[in-house]
């Protein structure tokens, strides 16, 4: 049988390898640096870009992390030895064009050489999103994403609720709220941040209560005011994602302009008894509400639920893929549904997909962001723009 030295020198005699200063070059070159080294190697010093796979879940991993096998790539450990086994493994798997780097970061580090303390999650990080890490379109670096990012939702009722519970659960680091209502008992059919003991409390105070006993990662900023003119580009600015929970016109119409001064996408969802609309307004490249819905209907063609009410479940359908549609933006995976709308029949339950396109028209565009004004809408649908 073979001892360990002896494997060692059949690995590095039928694979290739490099030092450190060609291992520099051939990324420059744009060869993709594999890290096969553990997790608390990892977390004490890497080199920025590598993509880390430990060398133990090399072989269940890598397809997800790098699909292609023509990719060609630099495998690195703490000083070439288990870089040297794990080009083997990735030449038996069909990559063919993996080189070994001796010395590996130890030597890399000593040199010198570009290296940084990556950002990492810590234990109980770890174990809470454990089944996100596990996806590879998430994984850590998404896990961190998702952490950093800065989601607005605009209602914590009926569609805002699920969203809610879905972004907090997920890991968004700061969830914004606005919403100037207080619970009702009416509410707790479909708004299930709430509960009999908050009846009379303001909403805002009931959501956060709510999200931060989910997830204590999150931070939960709350505004307890009526969105308007005055207030909007205040509150909107620094947000990444905005979720539409609206239920009137004025609101919507409002959103979508400052939305679109500030080019910040809006997961827009409604509900009306059985059936729901799901979209994304990305005002940097799609249509927005105004693309959509030039003018407002009549209100008669247009009652709130309170009006003309609503299946409690409803919004939870609608509010969870709000919130799904705002994690692919974070991380910037899947297919998007700006330029689409999904139209959920809950009788039929049926999804109808429809084309939304960009009125040439519509002038309160991204390219003209600076010649928008944010008023107070007369007449609900009077675009607020400056003429040239």
């Amino acid at each position: 049988m073979a001892s360990f030295r002896e494997l060692l020198q059949q690995a590095k005699a039928a694979i290739d390898e490099v030092d450190t200063t060609r291992g520099e070059a051939l990324l420059a070159e744009g060869y993709v640096l594999l890290d096969v080294r553990e997790p608390d190697e990892f977390e004490q010093g890497a080199i920025p870009g590598s993509i880390h796979i430990p060398r133990g879940q090399l072989e269940s991993n890598i397809e997800n992390r790098v699909a292609d096998r023509d990719t060609k790539i630099v495998v690195m450990c703490a000083g070439g030895v288990r870089s040297a086994f794990a080009v083997q493994t990735l030449e038996q798997l069909g990559y063919a064009n993996t080189v070994s780097m001796d010395g590996g970061f130890n030597k890399w580090k000593d040199e010198g050489r570009e290296w940084s303390r990556p950002r990492t999650l810590d234990g109980d990080q770890r174990n809470r999103y454990a089944r996100h890490l596990l996806v590879p379109e998430i994984g850590e670096e998404g896990q961190i994403k998702l952490l950093d990012a800065k989601v607005l939702l605009l209602g914590a009722g009926g569609l805002g609720s699920p969203a809610a519970l879905y972004l907090a659960a997920a890991g968004v680091g700061t969830i914004g709220i606005i919403d100037m209502d207080v619970v009702d008992e009416s509410n707790l059919q479909r708004q299930i941040l709430h509960n009999l003991d908050r009846i009379g409390d303001r909403k805002v105070d009931s959501a956060k209560k709510t999200l931060t006993r989910l997830n204590p990662d999150i931070d939960v900023v709350t505004f307890d005011t009526r969105l308007g003119a005055d207030n909007i580009m205040g509150i909107l600015e620094g947000f990444d994602v905005i979720v539409d929970g609206a239920d009137n016109f004025p609101s919507r119409y409002l959103l979508n302009d400052a939305s679109v001064k500030l080019g910040i996408p809006v997961v827009h969802g409604s509900i009306f008894r059985f059936e729901g609309q799901i979209t994304v307004f990305d005002p940097r490249q799609g249509p927005t509400y105004r693309d959509m819905l030039p003018e407002a209907p009549p209100a008669e063609f247009a009652p709130s639920c309170a009006e003309a009410g609503v299946l409690g479940v409803l919004p939870g359908i609608v509010g969870s893929i709000q919130a799904l549609e705002a994690i692919k933006l974070i991380l910037g995976i899947g297919d998007g549904l700006s330029g689409r709308l999904v139209a959920f029949d809950a009788l039929e339950m049926s999804f109808r997909e429809f084309k939304l396109n960009v009125d040439p028209g519509n002038e309160v565009t991204w390219e003209n962001r600076d010649r928008i004004e944010i008023v107070e809408l007369d007449g609900l649908c009077m675009p607020s723009f400056t003429p040239a």
